[in-house]
């Protein structure tokens, strides 16, 4: 039997539970319109049934944690409306509070855009931008500096992607992809592939829409799927890095930028967390704070994301930072409440609820109860290599981002 066909073996026996967990799925809706097109706050507590994908556990309201004898307590200040912590190499989620809540997530959508699209476009290509490739930047969106004919890499504008959540980068992108249209579609056919199925792609940057929504559970499997990849690990986990600004005849200015996760820089108070490896964060009105982060200590790897806490900007880094301190502690004295799935192409066993395409139109009619219809084939699963054992793991380490201390290397 050939390598890949004993590892796929070996996932499909691990991933076979028995028929109890196979709940249907509820999606909650997504925030409705107020009339005028806008999205409104999603409603103050979780639907009673959720989507199982993972897990009937993953499937209720509140908090699921499983200890055994020795485990730490859960910290006592967590007021994410959602969350959940998991181990990066193998899948398991360690706890979660409303996983498969759909709440807006605000700019932690473009690691699915980044997942979706890095394979797409060789970071060596150069791209003029022209206006219309900026018309539709969203009012107050977070920006880099992309400027209107100026030349500018694939590679500089990932670093204005994920350093600066840069949503003027993001539309150029998208246009070298075919459009904003065509980038919505291939996230959502994306996302289904990797059974992200509470995820409802609207806009490709995560800015507030009406019915765009996705869930701590499908944040946390489209943030394993992307660190599979060699550049998205080497973007998310740089610190710093110069960016193109103005050209004056021959000579290029370059301006520094600073990665907005507080995790990794220290910015706003906070002390930067030993380890850390990104992924990415966001802030809009609608979504309030949302954040996935990974991190190691020795060989445990951990991914955490948390949505919408109630404090102010630092809460969602300082309940992220307690929930990985928690997981690295708990490890080995917890029962995992459930699993993060492999893609659907890679998915032979029947774990959860089953992976299934909505229909986009009778979604919306219907108040956006379920993610888009898949348009595009699915991406094929081979950058998410599955190792013989059922481990999942992230091509051996994360790199340390630019200006990073010794202490916090990933080890190999």
């Amino acid at each position: 039997m050939s390598a890949k066909k004993t590892a796929l073996a070996v996932v499909s026996a691990a991933l076979l539970v028995p028929s109890l967990l196979t709940v249907p799925a509820h999606a909650s809706p997504a925030p409705p319109a107020d009339g005028k097109g806008q999205p409104q706050q999603a409603p103050a507590a979780p639907p009673e049934s959720m989507s199982t994908v993972g897990g009937a556990l993953l499937g209720k309201p509140g908090v699921q944690v499983n200890p055994l004898a020795g485990a730490p307590a859960l910290p006592a200040t967590l007021t994410g409306r959602s969350w959940i912590v998991a181990d990066a190499r193998t899948g398991e989620v360690l706890a979660a509070n409303n996983a498969h809540w759909r709440l807006p997530p605000a700019s932690t959508m473009k690691m699915l855009f980044a997942d979706t699209l890095l394979p797409k476009l060789p970071k060596d290509r150069v791209h003029r931008v022209t206006s219309e490739e900026l018309a539709d930047v969203g009012s107050g969106s977070s920006l880099v500096g992309v400027k209107e004919d100026l030349e500018y890499s694939v590679h500089d504008l990932w670093l204005g992607v994920f350093l600066r959540s840069g949503n003027d980068a993001v539309h150029v992108l998208s246009a070298m992809n075919g459009g904003i249209e065509k980038t919505v579609r291939d996230m959502q056919a994306h996302a289904e592939e990797l059974q992200a199925l509470d995820t409802h792609v609207v806009s490709p940057d995560g800015y507030d829409a009406s019915g765009q929504v996705s869930s701590a559970y499908d944040l946390t499997l489209i943030a394993r799927s992307g660190l599979q990849k060699a550049d998205f690990r080497e973007y998310c986990g740089t610190a710093s890095a110069k960016f193109p600004g103005r050209q004056d005849g021959g000579a290029r200015e370059y301006f520094e930028i600073q990665n907005t996760n507080r995790l990794m820089t220290g910015a706003g108070g906070l002390s930067p967390y030993k380890g850390i490896a990104g992924v990415k964060n966001g802030n809009t009105t609608m979504a309030g704070s949302t954040f996935t982060g990974a991190a190691q200590r020795g060989d445990r790897q951990l991914l955490v994301t948390v949505m919408n806490p109630s404090g102010g900007l630092n809460s969602v880094y300082q309940e992220t930072a307690d929930l990985l301190d928690w997981g690295f502690a708990a490890a080995g004295k917890v029962k995992p409440v459930g699993e993060l799935v492999p893609p659907k192409s890679a998915d032979t066993s029947s774990f959860g609820s089953p992976a299934q395409t909505h229909d986009r139109e009778a979604a919306v009619a219907g108040g956006g109860e379920a993610g888009g219809r898949g348009t595009a084939l699915a991406v094929a699963a081979g950058t998410l290599a599955l190792v013989v054992g059922g481990s999942y793991a992230f091509n051996r380490r994360f790199p340390a981002g630019r200006r990073r201390r010794p202490e916090e290397e990933f080890l190999p």
